[in-house]
């Protein structure tokens, strides 16, 4: 087995990897200054973008949740992967070969990271199905996909395919391109019996589920012969790669739509994300054999840089009874959107794919048009299991009802409701109001808990071990501590812009939080080691106590008040200047409470040169100045 990767390696991937282009396979990015982009945090849930990355310096911060590094950490903790294996994962992605210090040119086949494995399992897999569309016993695939709606070139577009018939057709292509056993049971693609391993899908329609990077982590097959006694849909277990409730087919297709239009429409099934994307609905997507869940938001929200600025979540569903449960299961997750969320069902009952293929695209871009809010539609639903014609029904409808306008998120949408939803009832305004009010009190339960513990802190004690000491977090409404974390964001972000005197004042400069001392010190520490620029940060991270790790990613993607070149470069000068002054005015105090202090003989030599000293600080604290 190969050993470590070279350290210059590593600092070759980190630099030559655009964190940017990485981090945009998962989040959303909007501009949030020179440099410097924000979006919604990938690792926590949050409403307003916390999550900041600046590119140039390879680092991610989120001032919500504190995670933060560069962009090999952030592959580690969106994958799961270990160090080596997401090194030789960017590397592949950038084409760079990676040297090891045993000597050797980097993993065997069989000692290559598993992740990439699996993956690169799926790539062959996706191919081998692709090709079998094409065959003699592919025609019954055709046929259907023909029967659907959809060409060649659409099937193309989607990468569907056809599994054969056969026990072991991908097994043994997949055995033929070097895969061993071990490493095709952990894909999904196989079941297991008392001979071994064998196909999972056979004699299915297979389409790829891919991943937001556009990697291929999964498949859907759908059966196509009366002898099949499997499901109708039949998809990829759970695996390392494949979680149903954190996957949308078509996402890696619509992602960028989505961002641009501020739009998601989630349908039910992989014909309907591609008759929608045919028809000019290019942000539908779907969920894999499971509800649109927690997982599925979280996503989207992201991607919709969902913070209440805009945007809209649109759920299809067929107009059947099941459709309408999962309409409501919908609503149940509503609150967990700042975007207007709303509902789509066709009144025959039609599928999108369905109703592309009898009425054509215009009629599935007049479905998506026609959309309802979703709470509309939850507030029918339930009063449609209510005599409505008898007093008891209608107030029985008013007790289930008026909690959902009151779970109205929009304060001024709220009282038009209240009122839509008295003239449904035929009840007066008043007694709805009352009702809906009520509610709202209802749901504002007190908030008695106490504050939480930092996770770390509150796992030790669980153990019972001490913490590591913490650095206190210097109070920002304190001018020095303000200047003092300036100064170590303008030398972390921006230090080919400090002149040789200003890095010369700023190695000798004392600072008085503890916390910003020792980021001082391990800048120190990084430029006497040399740093690359493309290292640049990490080794400071690498140089200072493990609890300020975070806090130095922090200093490094914090916003810098600049609009242009200009006013950046005047604003790192007056920064760094301004520490000088600062320590000037340090010195100055040490040098006067000497004079004051000591008697000393306004003739002799000490009391001559302390003088001396505090001139020649004026002289420079007035240069500063311009004065």
């Amino acid at each position: 087995m190969a050993g470590l990767i070279k350290r210059e390696d590593i600092d070759e991937v980190r630099n030559r990897t655009d964190l940017r282009e990485v981090v945009e396979s998962y989040v959303t990015l909007k501009s949030a200054g020179i440099g410097s982009f924000k979006g919604l945090c990938p690792f926590h849930d949050e409403r307003s973008p916390s999550f900041h990355i600046r590119p140039q310096l390879g680092t991610f911060h989120c001032f919500g949740c504190g995670e933060s590094g560069d962009v090999i950490a952030f592959i580690q903790k969106m994958d799961h992967s270990s160090f080596t294996e997401t090194v030789e994962l960017l590397a592949a992605r950038i084409n760079y070969e990676l040297h090891y210090e045993d000597g050797g040119p980097g993993p065997r086949r069989e000692d290559y990271g598993k992740r990439q494995r699996l993956v690169d399992a799926h790539k062959v897999a996706e191919e081998f199905f692709r090709t079998q569309l094409e065959t003699g016993e592919g025609a019954a695939a055709r046929e259907f996909l023909t029967g659907r709606g959809f060409d060649a070139e659409a099937v193309a577009h989607f990468s569907v395919g056809y599994a054969p018939k056969g026990w072991d057709g991908l097994l043994k292509h997949l055995r033929s391109r070097g895969f061993v056993d071990e490493e095709l049971k952990l894909t999904g693609m196989f079941s297991e019996g008392n001979r071994g391993i064998y196909d999972r899908f056979r004699g299915r329609v297979v389409w790829p589920i891919r991943d937001l990077s556009g990697a291929t982590i999964g498949f859907g097959a759908r059966k196509l012969y009366e002898d099949d006694q499997g499901p109708k849909y039949l998809n990829t277990p759970e695996t390392q790669l494949y979680k149903k409730s954190q996957v949308l087919y078509g996402l890696d297709l619509a992602k960028k739509q989505i961002s641009k239009g501020r739009q998601i429409v989630v349908v039910e099934g992989y014909t309907d994300v591609m008759a929608c994307h045919l028809a000019g609905i290019t942000t539908a997507v779907a969920t894999c054999g499971t509800a649109f869940g927690t997982d599925h938001i979280k996503i989207s929200r992201r991607l919709l840089q969902d913070d209440g600025t805009g945007g809209e979540v649109i759920f299809t569903f067929d107009g059947d009874e099941a459709g309408q449960k999962a309409a409501l299961r919908a609503f149940e997750e509503d609150q967990r959107f700042i975007a207007q969320t709303y509902v789509c069902v066709e009144p025959t009952g039609v599928d999108p794919c369905d109703l592309r293929l009898h009425r054509g695209d215009e009629a599935v871009r007049e479905l998506i048009a026609n959309k309802r809010p979703l709470f509309e539609f939850a507030i029918r639903a339930e009063l449609k299991k209510f005599n409505l014609d008898t007093v008891e029904g209608r107030v029985q409808a008013l007790r289930q009802t008026a909690p959902i306008v009151a779970a109205i998120r929009d304060s001024a949408i709220r009282p038009a409701y209240a009122r839509e939803l008295a003239g449904w009832l035929g009840m007066n305004n008043e007694d709805v109001n009352r009702s809906v009010a009520a509610s709202i009190k209802r749901a504002k339960l007190p908030r008695n808990t106490p504050p939480a513990q930092p996770q770390a802190q509150a796992q030790a004690q669980a153990q019972g071990t001490p913490s590591a000491p913490a650095f206190e977090r210097p109070d920002q409404r304190d001018p020095v501590m303000r200047l003092e974390r300036q100064a170590l964001e303008v030398v972390i972000q921006q230090p080919q812009r400090l002149t040789d005197e200003q890095w010369q004042a700023f190695y000798e400069s004392r600072f008085m939080a503890p916390a910003h001392a020792a980021v001082h010190d391990g800048i120190v520490a990084a430029s006497t080691a040399g740093a690359s620029a493309a290292s640049w940060v990490e080794v400071i991270r690498e140089e200072v106590p493990e609890q300020l790790r975070s806090f130095v990613s922090e200093l490094a993607v914090t916003v810098i008040p600049a609009l242009d070149e200009h006013n950046l470069n005047r604003y790192c000068s007056d920064i760094i200047n301004g520490l000088i002054e600062l320590q000037i005015t340090h010195r100055k105090a040490e040098l006067i409470g000497r004079l004051q202090r000591a008697e000393m003989d306004p003739d002799g030599e000490e009391y001559s040169q302390v003088n001396k000293e505090l001139m020649e600080l004026e002289m420079r604290r007035r240069i500063l100045r311009g004065t």
